[in-house]
């Protein structure tokens, strides 16, 4: 529990854990920190006595940070469906593996600049993971992110979502059999290793070597929103997302790929000069990639971008 009256410093130091629930929630890292300043904006709108009357702060921050992605949420349906293409969830990066890209040094007067930073990488942003809490709810997917990820308490989740701890609980018992529903993963660096041999093979444009790479049922799903070239509706089959990256490359002369985490796994990222053209995400299972996540979209590219 916080104390009475807390301070400044104890207020900015909850924006990381805010941006950690709202990314999780919305999978957009704009949308997370847009999230994250309205709840803080609410904060300091408040009077001070009422302030001081609240006795943890960041439990308070977190309750109005989950109502607005709530909110967004519900009229997420209706904004994808005018989005072109597939909408996929905006990919981090891990900072530490790129070369003078600034990591810790990129930061403002109460954190790091850019709110990718503060994401913590783990199994629970993980794009396939992201993927299928876009097949949830709101309520299930608020639910289910603040009981099971971050162990908030079904009593206080009730207070997010205006329904009783029995529902609430409910509701995240329906997510999580969504998610068992998914394929487990397989080792980071099992995945690391098919990663890097799909790598090679999209360089050597080998074509042969790229079906065995891939799931016979292997679906390539990218997202560009209308704003660069992306083929609009999910590739599948292994042959044939192998013919598409091969017409890719060839298309795409000076194109260098780089082995790089996306959103804590194993991916890849197409780059063209130095200006990240493409992050692509996998799942791996059976020692064969069976989903592909192709972002393209310049908008959701933002904190790839190399700095320093």
């Amino acid at each position: 529990m916080g104390t009475v009256g807390a301070g400044t410093d104890e207020i900015a130091g909850e924006q990381g854990q805010l941006i950690n629930v709202a990314y999780r929630l919305l999978g957009s890292v704009t949308e997370a920190e847009d999230a994250v300043q309205d709840a803080y904006a609410r904060w300091y709108a408040l009077p001070r006595s009422r302030r001081d009357e609240i006795l943890s702060p960041g439990a308070w921050l977190t309750t109005v940070t989950s109502r607005i992605c709530l909110d967004v949420l519900g009229s997420a349906r209706a904004r994808r469906e005018r989005y072109v293409g597939a909408w996929l969830p905006e990919p981090v990066p891990d900072r530490t593996e790129w070369p003078h890209a600034g990591g810790a040094e990129r930061t403002g007067p109460t954190g790091p600049a850019d709110p990718a930073d503060q994401i913590v990488l783990d199994e629970s942003v993980t794009m396939a993971f992201l993927v299928v809490l876009e097949s949830m709810t709101p309520a299930e997917r608020v639910a289910f992110v603040l009981h099971d990820v971050f162990r908030y308490p079904f009593a206080e989740i009730a207070d997010v979502l205006g329904r009783t701890p029995a529902a609430c609980k409910q509701l995240a018992s329906s997510a999580r059999r969504r998610v068992s529903a998914a394929r487990a993963p397989v080792t980071a660096a099992g995945r690391a290793d098919v990663v890097r041999h799909v790598k090679e093979a999209w360089e050597t444009k080998d074509i042969a070597t790229l079906v065995g790479l891939l799931d016979p049922a292997a679906v390539m799903t990218a997202d560009g929103g209308g704003l660069v070239g992306a083929v609009l509706r999910p590739v599948e089959g292994g042959a044939r997302i192998a013919q598409y990256m091969v017409a890719i490359a060839d298309k795409a002369p000076g194109l260098e790929l780089l082995e790089r985490s996306v959103n804590g796994a194993p991916g890849l990222v197409a780059q063209r000069a130095d200006v990240v053209m493409t992050v692509a995400a996998f799942d791996v299972s059976d020692g064969q990639v069976a989903r592909i996540w192709a972002i393209r979209n310049p908008e959701k590219l933002r904190p790839w971008a190399r700095e320093g």
